[in-house]
Formats: C-alpha cells, sequence, structure tokens
C-alpha cells in the first residue's frame, strides 16, 4: 500500500457520510464524492465533494442538494470527452428515488444545473459506469422495491440524450419468501436513528448495486451484491454489448448485503473490493482475480478492525496506481493508495 488517509477529518455540517465515489479528472486530480447529513435518509442529507491535488484533499464542499429530501449515493464518472458526471438520485426513501445528474466541463471545478430522469431510469445505482467498445455507456442499476430487489443495465447514447435499460437480472430462486421471516421487514437498508444501526430485509432472495467491466468487446460481466438469503456476491454475463444477460449465479465469495465494486486493471486483473463475509461490514478486503472473476484469491484487507468499512469505490489511474475510497465508521470517508 502506498498510503491511506482520510478524506477529511471532520465536517460538523455533516457529521454522517457514506457512499463514495472516485473519479480521475483530466488534469490528473482526484475527485472523491459521497453523501451526508445528520443521518443516512435524513432530510438534510446533500452531496458533498473534495479534491486530492498536490498530496492533500481540499476542504469538503456541497455541490448538490435538494431542500427537506435527502440524497444518495452519488457517482462519478469521466466521459470520452473529458465531461465529469456526477449521478446521484432524490427521494425521501429508496423505492421512491429519482435519478439525476449534473455534469462538469472544467474537471469538477463547477457543474451544471441538475437534470432529473425520467422516471423509470435510474443510472448507476452505486458503482461507476464504462464506457463500451463500441462507444456506449453502459451504467449498472438496479431496483428496491417490497420483497422484490433486482438488476438492470442502462445505455446512454448521444451525450446523454438517449437511455435505454436492458434486463432484469434476478437472484437466483428470486420470488421465494420464507414465511418463517415475513413479519414487518424493512423494504430498503433503513438507517435506525435510535439505535444507530442499519436495518436490512433479510427475507427474500434479491440482488442490487451491480459492478461491470468488459474484458472482450461486447462481452460482459457483473458482480451484485446480494440479501442475506442468497448470501453470495452474484454473477451474470452478456456477449451482446449488455443486450441480454445470463441468470445470475452465487459466487463463491461471502456477501453480507454490503456494497462492492471491482475495476478490471490494464494488466487485464479484475480488482473487487468487499466485506467477504456472510456477517457484517468488516473486513474491507481486496480480492483478485486473473480469469475474469470465475475464481477469486485475497490480496489484502483495508480494515480488520470492529465496526463498519463499508460501500468502496476503486479505480485505476491513467499512471497505473489503484485507488479506493470508502465509509469509514459512518464517520469518514477514507482514501487508500496501492500499488497491485
Amino acid at each position: 500500500m502506498l498510503y491511506s488517509e482520510p478524506v477529511f477529518d471532520h465536517n460538523p455540517h455533516a457529521p454522517s457520510c457514506h457512499a463514495a465515489t472516485l473519479v480521475e479528472a483530466p488534469d490528473g486530480r482526484l475527485l472523491c464524492a459521497w453523501f451526508a447529513g445528520t443521518h443516512e435518509g435524513h432530510p438534510d442529507v446533500a452531496i458533498w465533494m473534495a479534491a486530492r491535488e498536490d498530496g492533500r484533499w481540499s476542504q469538503p464542499v456541497k455541490i448538490v442538494d435538494e431542500p427537506e429530501i435527502p440524497l444518495w449515493n452519488p457517482v462519478l464518472f469521466r466521459d470520452a470527452s473529458d465531461a465529469v458526471w456526477l449521478f446521484y438520485k432524490i427521494g425521501p426513501d429508496v423505492p421512491s428515488w429519482t435519478g439525476a445528474y449534473v455534469r462538469s466541463f472544467n474537471g469538477g471545478r463547477t457543474w451544471t444545473s441538475p437534470t432529473l430522469l425520467p422516471a423509470g431510469l435510474l443510472g448507476p445505482a452505486k458503482n461507476k459506469p464504462i464506457a463500451l467498445s463500441n462507444g456506449e455507456i453502459l451504467c449498472g442499476t438496479s431496483s428496491e422495491t417490497w420483497r422484490s430487489w433486482s438488476c438492470w443495465v442502462e445505455i446512454i447514447t448521444d451525450a446523454g440524450r438517449m437511455w435505454r435499460r436492458f434486463g432484469p437480472i434476478v437472484a437466483p430462486g428470486a420470488g421465494e419468501v420464507s414465511r418463517r421471516q415475513m413479519g414487518r421487514e424493512v423494504v430498503s437498508a433503513t438507517w435506525d436513528a435510535v439505535s444507530k444501526t442499519l436495518r436490512l430485509p433479510q427475507a427474500h432472495r434479491g440482488i442490487i448495486q451491480p459492478t461491470v467491466w468488459e474484458f472482450a468487446p461486447g462481452w460482459l460481466r457483473m458482480l451484485m451484491r446480494s440479501t442475506r438469503r442468497v448470501g453470495f456476491i452474484c454473477t451474470a454475463e452478456s456477449r451482446d454489448h449488455g443486450r441480454t444477460w445470463s441468470a445470475a449465479e452465487p459466487t463463491a465469495v461471502p456477501n453480507s448485503n454490503s456494497g462492492l465494486d471491482a475495476v478490471r486493471l490494464a494488466d487485464g486483473r479484475i480488482v473487487l473490493a468487499c466485506n467477504p463475509v456472510q456477517e457484517g461490514r468488516t473486513p474491507l478486503s481486496l480480492l483478485a482475480s486473473r480469469d475474469h472473476g470465475d475464481t477469486w484469491e485475497h490480496l489484502l484487507d483495508l480494515e480488520t478492525g470492529p465496526g463498519e468499512y463499508s460501500y468502496p469505490a476503486i479505480i485505476q489511474s491513467r499512471a497505473g496506481t489503484v485507488h479506493v475510497a470508502y465509509t469509514y465508521q459512518r464517520s469518514q470517508i477514507r482514501h487508500a493508495a496501492l500499488e497491485l
């Protein structure tokens, strides 16, 4: 590991933070965004950002906000024209999300006014889009409704003027519900402000928040977060630039209903950042695959202590450095830089 550091020490205006995202700006600066406020789902939650330049992070700045409505899951992406996109979601809870984005044409220094996506489109659910070999942009997305979670892809063309949605990709055994666990469960991840814990649905089989890579022209693979009744990261693949997908299958990597992200390195390896356990959100680990995701080996642990170290975002810079940003105990966003 080259170094590990907090993106910021403390933000008194937004004490709870989560869901980091990273992108390398055209001039080589590293941009990191996240959502923050009183707690996840509180009406004051907004999207914040910092930039790393000359070896240090700038002070966090609020980029977008919606009065009295929480914002969620920002995702940064730089397209072929060097425009930087910041996708995010708006809504009082996850099932009511509306997708939105702003764009920057000067490396994240200023941003356009927000654009809301039409109902039925969401943009990337958590992880970065990818630029496909045919020039299209593919977003891995997902839907979370009552006892039904599924993944989709949204394909963007014509500089954002044309969107198409393909899927669904559903969990193995989707639709089955354990009667013993039905009760009054939450629909999606819900922050309990009293106990300061995250409540997760347990009764159904579902998958969300895909991370996608292309390893041959038109040949894609995705990995997906799963509910505890599935218990393992799931995978699916497409051989037609994301139009059709195989059935989702569990991998050998455990998953505790926790976010993950992967990147295809310049040397062809896939590096996966995740919590490879069936309970909790620690440790936070990096795994690697040399066979496009068929098998995985443990590389290293970024965090092993008690608590929550979660929701990683992982990219490789043009210089070859691997960067990971992640939630650190819901009070900080942390950044690690590695040579792998």
